[in-house]
């Protein structure tokens, strides 16, 4: 695995890991997976990946063929055999530095050929042979490469806690905004979107983390996180008008017009933008296992957007804006306002939504009444207490 990545370069063993997701995936056709099966026995022979390819044909994706994996196999001793001798050679005759390149390589072999455990006890030898901050950082981002390809998101976490710890120490700024988009990918992936968006957005005009995602895709989590993330000013500032995004943006199918639709409140074309990026969604190893969770999110945000600006409406109306029937905005809005995330109720008899959307400033006064009564009593039991 490289751990910097060439501009635009993806790391081979991360598109495996798309490829592999798109081959269990049900709505992709048959005639898609058989080059899709073609593409991942190819990376498989390439990197000698055989335990891999052993679990990959008790599964079924790929036809067992003995002969190949003990090709592998012996392949992947006689590699080993010669990285331990190049060690011992190092450790009897050369210095610390080539001492720790000689283990770093093995790692990475190990890293190459699939054998996680083994690659991560061995990152865990060289780690010991290693003094300066900036070479344990990029250990750490071997080990989050390999978190992402098994979906690993215990060892992403620690490896995350672990780098942040090593900046204590130093590190330089360029190996910092990697790590943010690192981040940001783990709280994606992991459903905390308002983070991600955030983590994101940081490292927009600093962005190097090639070896993740080509930038496309970045500013394509970056706009589908910031939408539910952020408010409308927000959203304008950081988003809308940002050069880097708009100079990317229109090379993502449907998502300028799902972002500028939304911002512009022209619902209709958001509705239709959005269809189209379901596809996208669902497609993606990341985000699929929370795509319905997403579409609700969309919807609550698009939906209260709208009401937002009124203080009753006609479902016909809303259901006129945003090119849909009435029934579908009936039967929507009861599941979101049921679920207490719009603050409105329905009128079925006159056909009208009425907004009841909780006032913040009176809120807050009347939270800061009720702590100020707690404090008073908090005193006056004390003034008590003091007395006696």
């Amino acid at each position: 695995m490289d751990g910097g990545g060439e501009e635009g370069k993806q790391q081979p063993h991360l598109v495996l890991a798309h490829k592999l997701f798109l081959l269990s995936h049900p709505d992709v056709d048959d005639l898609a997976k058989v080059g899709l099966r073609a593409d991942v026995l190819a990376a498989v022979k390439s990197d000698d990946m055989a335990a891999l390819y052993e679990s990959l044909a008790a599964d079924g994706v790929l036809e067992m063929d003995a002969a190949l994996l003990a090709e592998m196999r012996a392949r992947i001793e006689e590699e080993i055999r010669k990285l331990d001798e190049k060690i011992a050679d190092a450790e009897e005759n050369l210095g610390e530095s080539e001492v720790r390149e000689a283990h770093l390589a093995k790692s990475l072999y190990f890293i190459r050929v699939g054998e996680k455990e083994k690659a991560l006890e061995q990152l865990k030898v060289t780690e010991g042979k290693t003094v300066a901050v900036g070479q344990k950082m990029d250990l750490v981002f071997y080990t989050l490469q390999i978190g992402f390809f098994y979906m690993d998101f215990d060892l992403i976490s620690r490896s995350i806690d672990k780098a942040k710890n090593l900046f204590e120490e130093g590190g330089d700024w360029e190996r910092k905004n990697r790590l943010k988009v690192y981040e940001g990918l783990y709280c994606m992936a992991t459903r905390n979107f308002k983070k991600a968006a955030s983590l994101f957005l940081d490292s927009i005009s600093t962005f190097t983390t090639y070896e993740l995602f080509p930038y496309d895709t970045f500013i394509f989590y970056t706009v589908l996180t910031s939408i539910i993330s952020l408010d409308r000013v927000s959203l304008k500032q950081k988003v809308v008008d940002a050069p880097e995004i708009l100079a990317v943006i229109g090379k993502v199918p449907h998502l300028s017009e799902f972002l500028n639709s939304l911002y512009n409140c022209q619902y209709k074309s958001f509705f239709i933008a959005f269809s189209g990026l379901t596809e996208q969604i669902k497609l993606d190893r990341y985000l699929q296992p929370h795509f319905r969770y997403y579409m609700r999110e969309v919807r609550t945000v698009v939906y209260s957007q709208f009401l937002e600006s009124y203080k009753s409406v006609t479902m016909e109306a809303m259901a006129s804006a945003f090119g849909v029937t009435v029934d579908f905005i009936d039967q929507e809005l009861s599941r979101f306002i049921a679920a207490g995330k719009l603050h409105c109720k329905i009128d079925k008899v006159a056909g009208v939504l009425e907004t009841n959307r909780p006032d913040a400033r009176n809120a807050f006064y009347q939270a800061t009444i009720k702590q100020g009564d707690f404090l008073l009593n908090r005193i006056q039991k004390l003034s008590r207490v003091i007395d006696l």
